[in-house]
């Protein structure tokens, strides 16, 4: 009898079930039945769906820190491009200016011009030289004055395919003739080799030199434009008993931080006197050779 219960029990309950499905389909009265189950349901339902409900939370959590985390490390990679960026723009814009300037400069020279790049400099201390990236190939020749926005810094003294050396006004070995700009006196500027100081040579004591005054190129020796700023004036010495004042002056160009320079490929003809001179020694030999030719021809 014990072992026959769970039996009856089973079969009591499939025919109540059975009960209940055809009541349920052919009546409405088992609806406040399952209304109130549900309320009975839930948190069971609640409960074996939590476990799903957490791991798509933290999935979620996890996906979106992922993101935040992607989204800030491509925002940082920005915004060090964009800072670089800024840094080059900042570059390009003061080699601009400083292009610029050149070009404003060349519009006052009588001379055509060509500008180059300086890409090295000599490591001799006992040499101030230039290394720039224009040659032979560019029609670069010895002895070409080369020039800033600012002022002569020097003449190139040798030439490669593609390249040439330039010596600064700087360097102990170079000298050239110059002028007062506010009187006109002329003097011999040299370099000293050291640093950016240059010296007035055999200036005498009585000579009208200030300090501040601007010292600019003669065209003596038409190896660099006239007229054009070379130096400034920032002492003068009197010695009592001496028969020259010691002037020191200063170059206008920025010698220690150029990057662009001017070549004067070609200068302005000569005065025109010496012109009509020069020409006219240079039409006496044509036209003697034409005196001659019909001399000859009437022979």
């Amino acid at each position: 009898m014990s072992s026959a219960n769970p039996t009856y029990r089973l079969l009591i309950a499939l025919v109540l079930a059975v009960v209940l499905i055809a009541l349920d389909q052919r009546s409405r009265w088992v609806d406040p039945l399952r209304y109130a189950l549900g309320y009975l349901t839930a948190p069971v339902q609640y409960l074996a769906h939590l476990p799903v409900d957490a791991a798509n939370g933290v999935m979620r959590l996890t996906e979106t820190r992922t993101r935040l985390m992607e989204s800030r490390e491509r925002l940082e990679r920005q915004v060090l491009i964009l800072e670089q960026k800024v840094q080059r723009l900042a570059v390009l814009q003061a080699e601009n200016t400083r292009l610029r300037e050149l070009l404003n400069s060349s519009a006052n020279l009588d001379a055509s011009v060509l500008v180059a790049e300086i890409i090295g400099v000599d490591p001799d201390p006992n040499r101030q030289e230039l290394v720039i990236n224009k040659g032979l190939r560019d029609e670069v020749s010895q002895g070409q004055a080369v020039l800033d926005s600012e002022g002569l810094i020097g003449q190139v003294v040798e030439t490669g395919p593609l390249s040439a050396r330039v010596l600064l006004i700087t360097d102990a070995s170079h000298a050239m003739s110059v002028q007062v700009n506010r009187n006109g006196v002329r003097a011999i500027l040299a370099g000293t080799g050291q640093g950016s100081r240059l010296r007035l040579l055999y200036v005498p004591d009585t000579a009208d030199i200030r300090e501040g005054d601007l010292l600019v190129s003669t065209g003596l020796g038409k190896l660099y434009p006239r007229g054009y700023p070379v130096a400034r004036v920032v002492s003068v010495n009197h010695q009592s008993g001496a028969s020259f004042s010691d002037i020191e002056a200063r170059p206008t160009a920025h010698l220690d931080r150029v990057s662009h320079v001017l070549l004067v490929q070609s200068m302005e003809p000569v005065s025109a006197p010496d012109m009509e001179t020069d020409g006219g020694d240079a039409g006496a030999g044509p036209a003697d050779e034409a005196d001659t030719e019909d001399a000859d021809a009437t022979e």
